[in-house]
């Protein structure tokens, strides 16, 4: 990939906004009673998936928040679950806003993702589980967070969506570069993710994005 092809596929906090706007208009309408059921293959509820989605978004953006990034491997927030097996958050929805109240907090915490990422210094690293990323790294794991778990959410729902190809196009380039685009790229990052298998490959069962800067850089 040439510089400039890399360069028009940067991932940057606008595109967390659409992924979360195009995912709240898919979850806006899911049925009341869906909410309590699990999510696609997953153990969590759909509401506890939700939720594991804003938590993701508001704690990668809070890894940019301190002054020395690298040196707080993860901030020290209190840790629960709502439930056994449930997600492991720092963050919960209050359950009687109902599924509106649930995807403001989701609105909120991509918001502040997309805020974070625009405004750090774009070589700054901060930890992950998956290796050091940057700016550009959190954003595109905050993409691909909402864009996946709003395919389990309505995995089981008789209805078809997916969101627009060029973002799943960014954040594979950005997090799975040695994952060749196959039919298209919505449907490679649901392959490249575990979720489906495709008449050219086998599910995964085993994988991981690429968090660190691209080059080495």
């Amino acid at each position: 990939m040439s510089q400039t092809e890399e360069l028009s596929l940067k991932v940057s906090g606008e595109h967390v906004r659409q992924a979360v706007a195009h995912c709240i208009g898919v979850l806006r309408d899911v049925p009341a009673a869906r909410w309590h059921s699990r999510a696609g293959g997953l153990e969590w509820t759909c509401w506890e998936t939700v939720e594991h989605i804003a938590d993701d978004l508001l704690t990668y953006a809070m890894r940019f928040g301190v002054a020395r990034t690298m040196e707080v491997s993860r901030v020290p927030l209190l840790v629960s679950q709502a439930r056994e097996n449930g997600p492991a958050n720092v963050i919960f929805a209050d359950r009687t806003s109902g599924s509106d109240g649930l995807l403001t907090v989701m609105e909120a915490c991509g918001g502040l993702l997309a805020t974070v990422v625009d405004s750090a210094d774009p070589t700054a690293l901060a930890p992950h589980v998956f290796g050091p990323s940057d700016p550009e790294g959190f954003a595109a794991m905050g993409v691909v967070e909402t864009l996946v778990h709003t395919y389990d959410v309505t995995h089981d729902l008789d209805r078809s969506w997916e969101p627009a190809q060029g973002l799943s196009e960014r954040v594979l380039a950005r997090l799975f570069p040695d994952v060749a685009v196959i039919d298209d790229p919505w449907s490679t990052l649901l392959w490249a993710t575990g979720r489906i298998e495709t008449t050219d490959r086998a599910r995964r069962t085993n994988w991981r994005w690429h968090g660190e800067p691209l080059g080495g850089g």
